[in-house]
Order: structure tokens, then sequence, then C-alpha cells
């Protein structure tokens, strides 16, 4: 099964968080009773200046070898995630593209699951419903033995009547007044199977799927997938052999608002995507 197959059930490829605030013992009613006057004492004070120099002592103990040279960062380089602000864990994406996917993964588990996280997001854009633009995605990240069949099957997914049904032009266009939303968010990954040469990668991800537009049939809708990725180590990186997917896992749906078409283009045209790494 490709990437493709539940568009049509899924959607596409594809809590609230509450603060609770501890009021303080004012010795009287909560809305507003009497409140005793208070005083620090001498002690107190010591204790909240001692606290704050502490504090202080910490965060420069911390942010100490920010500048260090080079060294430094050779002795973070394998497999020992290199800390950073902006990766929590694990390499820092790669630099390289082709046909602007991520390309030039390392050779180990990290970067498995590096490149299936990037190439879930290409296959499950809407890049895919444009026939030059899918052979493009198809052909940079295929491995060359299995491009051809990758290729025939992803064409007959994205068929004219399929892109016709969803409401699409036969080149992916949507119609006029409406935005054509299909996007793939990486929510995780884990490898189920490596050697030297392959490995298995399982991705976990949300999808957004549909056409906003004030007359639309297909409004943007969310789902959650899991996208099987077995890859092949071919020309220095990794490459697809093959892909699947299966449903879930599903979380229980929020109590968030829906948006409006407009606030849903809007938002598709000015936020921008990201390049992952594990």
């Amino acid at each position: 099964m490709s990437l493709g197959d539940d568009h049509q059930s899924s959607g596409g490829y594809g809590g609230t968080g509450q603060t609770r605030t501890r009021l303080p013992d004012n010795g009287g009613d909560a809305y507003g009773g009497a409140r005793r006057g208070g005083r620090t004492s001498s002690r107190s004070l010591v204790t909240v200046v001692g606290v704050v120099v502490l504090l202080i002592a910490a965060i420069a103990f911390a942010n100490r070898g920010g500048d260090d040279s080079a060294g430094s960062d050779e002795a973070t380089t394998g497999d020992k995630p290199k800390t950073s602000a902006t990766a929590p864990s694990g390499r820092q994406p790669t630099t390289t593209k082709t046909a602007g996917i991520p390309t030039g993964f390392p050779h180990d588990q990290q970067g498995a699951q590096s490149a299936a996280a990037n190439y879930a997001v290409a296959l499950g854009s809407d890049g895919m419903f444009n026939t030059a633009r899918r052979h493009e995605i198809v052909q940079a990240i295929s491995d060359p033995g299995s491009v051809n069949q990758l290729q025939t099957g992803f064409d007959a997914d994205y068929s004219a009547s399929f892109l016709q049904k969803i409401g699409l032009g036969e080149d992916g266009r949507a119609p006029s007044g409406s935005t054509f939303v299909n996007r793939t968010l990486p929510a995780g990954t884990k490898v189920t199977a490596i050697s030297d040469s392959a490995a298995t990668v399982e991705v976990w991800c949300n999808g957004l799927f549909g056409l906003a537009g004030e007359k639309t049939t297909n409004p943007v809708t969310s789902s959650w997938f899991t996208v099987v990725m077995k890859l092949k180590w071919s020309g220095n990186d990794w490459k697809v052999l093959e892909t699947s997917q299966k449903t879930g896992p599903t979380p229980v749906p929020g109590d968030s608002p829906v948006s409006g078409a407009d606030e849903m283009s809007k938002a598709v045209q000015e936020f921008g995507g990201f390049s992952y790494a594990r």
C-alpha cells in the first residue's frame, strides 16, 4: 500500500492544557476578605538573596563552554547527542538537498530515522498531486532499483479520476477561491530492523488534508497514521525501497475551536515546513 491510499477516508496522509493557579492563604475570605499585613524579616531577605546568587551561578556554569573551540565539537560527534538549544536530541538536520528534499543522511540508526521522517514529509506533500513534481520527488528519494515500481504505484494512486473526486484539477491545482492542503507532520520515529545495508523505520505522523474554501465539500481534516518505510543504503545515502501505511495511534481529539476557511488558507501559506532529524 502506498502513502496515498487513505486520502479519501482518513482526510489525508496522512488536550487541552490547563494552568492551575494557587491562591495565597489570606486568612479570610478567598474573594477579598481581610488580609494580614506582611513584613519581610532580615532572615527571609538573606535567604532570598542566597537563592538568587545560587541561581545565577548555576546558569553561568550551564552556559560555560559555549565559545569553546572546534576541539570540543569533535568530542560530541558519533552517536552521542550534540548539546544545542535547537537540537534537544540527536544530530542536526542534514544541510544538503536534492529536488528540495533533505538528503545525505548519516550511515547509522539516527540517519535512517531522519531520512524516513523527511521522506514521509515529501511523500505526504501537495507536490505528489502534480505529475512532474511527483516524479521529481520519487526519483530523488528512491533506490535506483525501486524507482520505476514506486513511480508506477504512485501514478496509479494519484490518477485523474482520484484528483477529480477530491476537487482538484489534472495538474493538482485547487479550484479558484480554495487552497489545497496536504501536509504530513512527523511526531516520532522508531527503527524496527537495521543492518549495515538496510533499515525499516516507522514514522508516526499527523496529517492535514482537504480544501480550504467557503464552498468546499472536502474541508481540511486531521488524521493520525504510521508510515512504514523500508530503506536501503545506496549511493552514500538512505534510499526508499518500499512504503506502506497503517492507521494510528490516534489520540483523543481536543476541544480546540475549528478555524474558518480564511484562517486555514492563510496558515498554510504563511507557516513553512521543517527538515526533521532524530
